[in-house]
Protein backbone atom coordinates (compact mmCIF):
# COMPACT_ATOMS: atom_id res chain seq x y z
CA UNK A 1 0.00 0.00 0.00
CA UNK A 2 2.82 2.32 0.66
CA UNK A 3 4.20 1.66 -2.41
CA UNK A 4 0.93 2.43 -4.40
CA UNK A 5 0.63 5.94 -2.51
CA UNK A 6 4.49 6.82 -3.26
CA UNK A 7 3.62 6.07 -6.58
CA UNK A 8 0.78 8.05 -6.47
CA UNK A 9 2.49 11.23 -4.50
CA UNK A 10 5.50 11.34 -7.04
CA UNK A 11 2.73 11.40 -10.60
CA UNK A 12 0.39 13.52 -9.31
CA UNK A 13 2.63 16.46 -7.77
CA UNK A 14 5.13 16.33 -10.75
CA UNK A 15 8.29 15.01 -8.96
CA UNK A 16 9.45 13.36 -12.03
CA UNK A 17 9.37 16.79 -13.76
CA UNK A 18 6.42 14.89 -16.24
CA UNK A 19 3.41 15.68 -14.81
CA UNK A 20 3.14 19.43 -12.75
CA UNK A 21 0.32 20.61 -10.55
CA UNK A 22 -1.96 22.03 -12.68
CA UNK A 23 0.08 21.42 -16.03
CA UNK A 24 -2.67 20.05 -18.13
CA UNK A 25 -5.39 22.42 -17.01
CA UNK A 26 -4.75 24.64 -19.72
CA UNK A 27 -7.81 24.29 -21.70
CA UNK A 28 -9.74 23.31 -19.47
CA UNK A 29 -12.65 25.92 -20.99
CA UNK A 30 -12.56 23.87 -23.60
CA UNK A 31 -12.79 20.64 -22.47
CA UNK A 32 -14.76 18.28 -19.92
CA UNK A 33 -13.52 18.61 -16.27
CA UNK A 34 -11.85 15.10 -15.19
CA UNK A 35 -13.30 15.01 -11.44
CA UNK A 36 -12.12 12.11 -9.13
CA UNK A 37 -13.74 11.37 -5.82
CA UNK A 38 -13.63 8.96 -3.05
CA UNK A 39 -17.15 8.04 -2.42
CA UNK A 40 -20.44 8.24 -4.52
CA UNK A 41 -22.31 10.79 -2.33
CA UNK A 42 -19.21 13.29 -3.68
CA UNK A 43 -20.10 11.78 -7.19
CA UNK A 44 -23.45 12.51 -6.67
CA UNK A 45 -22.56 16.49 -5.22
CA UNK A 46 -19.87 16.84 -8.40
CA UNK A 47 -22.53 15.55 -11.35
CA UNK A 48 -25.54 17.92 -9.97
CA UNK A 49 -23.40 21.08 -9.78
CA UNK A 50 -20.92 20.02 -12.96
CA UNK A 51 -23.59 19.03 -14.86
CA UNK A 52 -22.21 18.22 -18.49
CA UNK A 53 -19.30 20.29 -17.71
CA UNK A 54 -18.03 17.39 -15.98
CA UNK A 55 -17.28 13.78 -15.80
CA UNK A 56 -17.25 12.36 -13.17
CA UNK A 57 -15.69 8.82 -11.57
CA UNK A 58 -16.35 7.57 -7.76
CA UNK A 59 -13.58 5.54 -6.42
CA UNK A 60 -15.97 3.84 -3.77
CA UNK A 61 -18.93 1.98 -5.56
CA UNK A 62 -22.04 0.11 -3.93
CA UNK A 63 -21.15 -1.53 -0.93
CA UNK A 64 -17.43 -0.30 -0.66
CA UNK A 65 -16.72 0.32 3.04
CA UNK A 66 -14.73 4.17 3.04
CA UNK A 67 -12.74 2.97 6.45
CA UNK A 68 -10.80 0.22 4.70
CA UNK A 69 -10.75 1.24 1.12
CA UNK A 70 -7.54 0.64 -0.24
CA UNK A 71 -6.42 2.56 -3.53
CA UNK A 72 -5.97 0.13 -6.37
CA UNK A 73 -3.54 0.42 -9.30
CA UNK A 74 -6.23 1.81 -11.24
CA UNK A 75 -7.10 3.97 -9.00
CA UNK A 76 -4.03 5.91 -8.90
CA UNK A 77 -4.06 6.45 -12.69
CA UNK A 78 -7.71 7.97 -12.27
CA UNK A 79 -6.01 10.44 -9.81
CA UNK A 80 -3.16 11.24 -11.49
CA UNK A 81 -5.02 12.08 -14.43
CA UNK A 82 -7.75 14.63 -13.03
CA UNK A 83 -8.36 17.86 -12.83
CA UNK A 84 -9.80 17.50 -9.49
CA UNK A 85 -10.01 15.20 -6.49
CA UNK A 86 -13.09 15.39 -3.73
CA UNK A 87 -12.93 13.78 -0.60
CA UNK A 88 -14.85 13.60 2.30
CA UNK A 89 -12.15 14.59 4.99
CA UNK A 90 -12.64 14.42 9.06
CA UNK A 91 -10.44 10.68 8.41
CA UNK A 92 -13.40 8.81 6.33
CA UNK A 93 -11.04 7.80 3.85
CA UNK A 94 -8.83 5.97 6.62
CA UNK A 95 -6.13 4.11 4.52
CA UNK A 96 -6.12 7.00 2.07
CA UNK A 97 -6.12 10.04 4.30
CA UNK A 98 -2.59 11.17 4.38
CA UNK A 99 -2.20 10.38 0.75
CA UNK A 100 -5.27 12.87 0.06
CA UNK A 101 -4.26 15.34 2.72
CA UNK A 102 -0.83 15.33 1.16
CA UNK A 103 -2.28 15.88 -2.22
CA UNK A 104 -4.60 19.27 -1.04
CA UNK A 105 -1.03 21.07 -0.35
CA UNK A 106 -0.43 20.63 -3.97
CA UNK A 107 -3.60 21.99 -4.45
CA UNK A 108 -4.77 18.64 -6.44
CA UNK A 109 -7.65 17.43 -3.89
CA UNK A 110 -10.41 19.61 -1.72
CA UNK A 111 -12.11 18.39 1.53
CA UNK A 112 -15.68 18.72 0.64
CA UNK A 113 -16.47 19.30 4.06
CA UNK A 114 -13.85 22.17 4.53
CA UNK A 115 -16.22 25.00 5.20
CA UNK A 116 -18.56 23.03 7.49
CA UNK A 117 -18.57 25.11 10.79
CA UNK A 118 -16.38 23.12 13.61
CA UNK A 119 -18.64 23.66 15.96
CA UNK A 120 -21.40 21.82 14.38
CA UNK A 121 -19.04 18.68 14.05
CA UNK A 122 -19.86 15.89 16.46
CA UNK A 123 -17.13 14.30 18.75
CA UNK A 124 -18.10 11.81 20.90
CA UNK A 125 -15.95 10.48 23.30
CA UNK A 126 -15.13 7.08 22.17
CA UNK A 127 -14.21 8.81 18.72
CA UNK A 128 -10.67 9.49 20.45
CA UNK A 129 -10.91 13.23 19.58
CA UNK A 130 -11.91 12.71 16.30
CA UNK A 131 -14.73 14.57 13.97
CA UNK A 132 -17.23 12.20 13.00
CA UNK A 133 -17.01 12.25 9.15
CA UNK A 134 -20.52 11.02 8.21
CA UNK A 135 -21.76 14.38 7.83
CA UNK A 136 -24.20 13.36 5.19
CA UNK A 137 -27.06 11.93 7.32
CA UNK A 138 -27.93 15.38 8.34
CA UNK A 139 -29.40 16.93 4.77
CA UNK A 140 -28.58 20.27 6.09
CA UNK A 141 -25.05 19.72 6.74
CA UNK A 142 -24.71 18.16 2.97
CA UNK A 143 -26.35 21.13 1.60
CA UNK A 144 -22.93 23.39 2.54
CA UNK A 145 -21.03 20.59 1.17
CA UNK A 146 -22.71 21.28 -2.10
CA UNK A 147 -22.30 24.77 -2.38
CA UNK A 148 -18.51 23.82 -1.33
CA UNK A 149 -18.37 21.57 -4.83
CA UNK A 150 -19.81 24.29 -6.39
CA UNK A 151 -16.87 27.24 -5.36
CA UNK A 152 -14.06 24.83 -6.24
CA UNK A 153 -15.70 24.00 -9.48
CA UNK A 154 -15.89 27.54 -9.99
CA UNK A 155 -12.22 28.49 -8.58
CA UNK A 156 -10.90 25.19 -11.52
CA UNK A 157 -12.87 26.75 -13.98
CA UNK A 158 -13.59 30.39 -14.20
CA UNK A 159 -14.99 30.43 -17.48
CA UNK A 160 -17.96 28.48 -16.32
CA UNK A 161 -18.26 29.02 -12.52
CA UNK A 162 -21.93 31.04 -12.94
CA UNK A 163 -22.75 27.89 -13.96
CA UNK A 164 -21.21 26.07 -11.34
CA UNK A 165 -22.80 28.67 -9.18
CA UNK A 166 -26.69 28.04 -10.62
CA UNK A 167 -26.43 24.49 -10.38
CA UNK A 168 -25.01 24.10 -6.42
CA UNK A 169 -27.95 26.91 -5.44
CA UNK A 170 -30.54 24.63 -6.92
CA UNK A 171 -29.36 21.43 -5.99
CA UNK A 172 -28.80 23.15 -2.09
CA UNK A 173 -32.57 24.09 -2.33
CA UNK A 174 -33.44 21.02 -3.33
CA UNK A 175 -31.88 19.43 -0.05
CA UNK A 176 -33.88 22.19 1.96
CA UNK A 177 -37.10 20.33 0.80
CA UNK A 178 -35.45 17.14 1.63
CA UNK A 179 -34.57 17.93 5.14
CA UNK A 180 -37.95 19.45 5.56
CA UNK A 181 -39.69 16.35 3.70
CA UNK A 182 -37.05 14.02 6.34
CA UNK A 183 -38.21 15.51 9.51
CA UNK A 184 -41.80 14.96 8.93
CA UNK A 185 -41.19 11.25 8.41
CA UNK A 186 -39.22 11.18 11.39
CA UNK A 187 -42.20 13.03 12.96
CA UNK A 188 -44.22 10.05 12.56
CA UNK A 189 -42.23 7.64 15.03
CA UNK A 190 -43.87 7.80 18.38
CA UNK A 191 -40.70 9.48 20.89
CA UNK A 192 -40.28 6.51 23.07
CA UNK A 193 -39.52 4.52 19.99
CA UNK A 194 -36.68 6.75 18.25
CA UNK A 195 -33.88 4.65 18.86
CA UNK A 196 -32.03 4.12 16.07
CA UNK A 197 -29.37 0.46 16.36
CA UNK A 198 -26.96 -0.14 13.57
CA UNK A 199 -23.82 -2.09 12.86
CA UNK A 200 -21.37 1.15 13.46
CA UNK A 201 -21.58 4.39 14.07
CA UNK A 202 -22.72 6.33 11.17
CA UNK A 203 -26.25 7.74 12.07
CA UNK A 204 -24.64 10.20 14.52
CA UNK A 205 -25.33 13.32 12.80
CA UNK A 206 -29.03 11.82 11.46
CA UNK A 207 -29.96 11.17 15.55
CA UNK A 208 -29.16 15.12 16.39
CA UNK A 209 -31.03 16.57 12.93
CA UNK A 210 -33.94 14.31 13.17
CA UNK A 211 -34.30 13.49 17.21
CA UNK A 212 -33.26 9.83 17.45
CA UNK A 213 -30.93 8.24 19.80
CA UNK A 214 -28.63 6.32 18.01
CA UNK A 215 -26.58 2.69 19.29
CA UNK A 216 -23.80 1.69 16.76
CA UNK A 217 -22.45 -1.88 17.59
CA UNK A 218 -19.03 -0.39 16.06
CA UNK A 219 -17.55 2.79 16.52
CA UNK A 220 -16.73 5.23 14.23
CA UNK A 221 -14.50 3.04 11.95
CA UNK A 222 -15.26 -0.75 10.82
CA UNK A 223 -11.88 -1.12 10.95
CA UNK A 224 -12.29 -2.05 14.48
CA UNK A 225 -14.29 -5.77 15.00
CA UNK A 226 -17.36 -5.62 17.52
CA UNK A 227 -16.36 -7.99 20.52
CA UNK A 228 -18.66 -9.95 22.91
CA UNK A 229 -19.07 -7.39 25.11
CA UNK A 230 -20.22 -5.24 22.80
CA UNK A 231 -22.51 -7.57 21.33
CA UNK A 232 -24.17 -8.58 25.17
CA UNK A 233 -24.33 -4.98 26.21
CA UNK A 234 -25.94 -3.75 22.78
CA UNK A 235 -28.63 -7.14 23.36
CA UNK A 236 -29.29 -6.02 26.94
CA UNK A 237 -30.27 -2.44 25.92
CA UNK A 238 -32.53 -3.70 23.45
CA UNK A 239 -34.38 -6.24 25.81
CA UNK A 240 -35.04 -3.71 28.37
CA UNK A 241 -36.18 -0.99 26.13
CA UNK A 242 -38.16 -3.29 23.57
CA UNK A 243 -36.90 -1.80 20.70
CA UNK A 244 -38.87 -3.64 17.62
CA UNK A 245 -36.29 -3.29 15.16
CA UNK A 246 -32.50 -2.74 14.35
CA UNK A 247 -30.77 -2.22 11.13
CA UNK A 248 -27.96 -4.08 8.46
CA UNK A 249 -25.98 -1.72 6.33
CA UNK A 250 -25.04 -2.35 2.77
CA UNK A 251 -21.17 -1.43 4.07
CA UNK A 252 -21.42 -3.61 6.38
CA UNK A 253 -21.43 -7.33 6.85
CA UNK A 254 -24.39 -8.21 8.53
CA UNK A 255 -22.83 -11.15 10.93
CA UNK A 256 -22.85 -8.81 13.98
CA UNK A 257 -26.08 -7.42 13.64
CA UNK A 258 -27.22 -10.85 13.60
CA UNK A 259 -25.48 -12.18 16.51
CA UNK A 260 -26.76 -9.03 18.30
CA UNK A 261 -30.41 -10.42 17.25
CA UNK A 262 -29.46 -14.11 18.82
CA UNK A 263 -28.55 -12.29 22.14
CA UNK A 264 -31.76 -10.37 22.42
CA UNK A 265 -33.50 -13.85 21.40
CA UNK A 266 -31.70 -15.14 24.45
CA UNK A 267 -33.35 -12.39 26.50
CA UNK A 268 -36.55 -13.51 25.49
CA UNK A 269 -37.46 -10.72 23.25
CA UNK A 270 -37.71 -10.97 19.34
CA UNK A 271 -36.00 -7.96 17.56
CA UNK A 272 -36.51 -7.91 14.26
CA UNK A 273 -33.85 -6.90 11.28
CA UNK A 274 -36.14 -3.77 10.00
CA UNK A 275 -34.15 -3.63 6.81
CA UNK A 276 -30.92 -2.24 4.73
CA UNK A 277 -29.53 1.39 5.21
CA UNK A 278 -27.36 3.03 3.07
CA UNK A 279 -24.70 4.21 5.16
CA UNK A 280 -21.17 4.65 3.78
CA UNK A 281 -22.21 3.94 0.42
CA UNK A 282 -24.94 4.88 -2.18
CA UNK A 283 -26.99 1.90 -4.21
CA UNK A 284 -26.27 1.16 -7.69
CA UNK A 285 -26.04 3.39 -10.80
CA UNK A 286 -29.52 3.50 -12.09
CA UNK A 287 -31.22 2.77 -8.69
CA UNK A 288 -33.26 5.43 -6.84
CA UNK A 289 -30.73 4.41 -4.02
CA UNK A 290 -28.26 5.45 -6.34
CA UNK A 291 -28.52 9.14 -5.67
CA UNK A 292 -28.05 10.98 -2.89
CA UNK A 293 -31.51 12.58 -2.41
CA UNK A 294 -32.52 8.45 -3.43
CA UNK A 295 -30.18 6.81 -0.79
CA UNK A 296 -31.81 9.33 2.01
CA UNK A 297 -35.61 8.77 1.54
CA UNK A 298 -34.91 4.97 1.40
CA UNK A 299 -33.27 5.41 4.93
CA UNK A 300 -35.86 7.37 6.34
CA UNK A 301 -38.77 4.94 5.25
CA UNK A 302 -37.38 2.14 5.97
CA UNK A 303 -36.15 3.19 9.84
CA UNK A 304 -40.09 4.42 9.92
CA UNK A 305 -41.64 1.61 8.63
CA UNK A 306 -39.77 -0.62 11.57
CA UNK A 307 -40.07 1.60 13.99
CA UNK A 308 -43.99 2.04 13.90
CA UNK A 309 -44.30 -1.81 13.75
CA UNK A 310 -45.76 -3.10 16.88
CA UNK A 311 -42.88 -5.56 18.69
CA UNK A 312 -43.14 -9.31 18.34
CA UNK A 313 -44.09 -10.91 22.26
Amino acid sequence: MLKRLGYLLFAVTGASGCIQAGAHRGDIASRTVRIVTTTGMIADAARRVGGDRVEVRALMGPGVDPHLYKASERDVTRMADADLILYNGLHLEGAMAEVLERLEEKGLTAAVTADIPRDRLLAPPEFKGQPDPHVWFDVGMWHQVVLTVGEQLAALDTAHAAGYRANAAEYARELEALDAEVRAEADRVPADRRVLVTAHDAFNYFGRAYGFRVRGLQGISTASEAGLGDVQSLAEFIAERRIPAMFVESSVPPRTIEAVQAAVRSRGFAVAIGGQLFSDAMGSPGTPEGVYPGMIRHNIRTIVRALTQEPKP
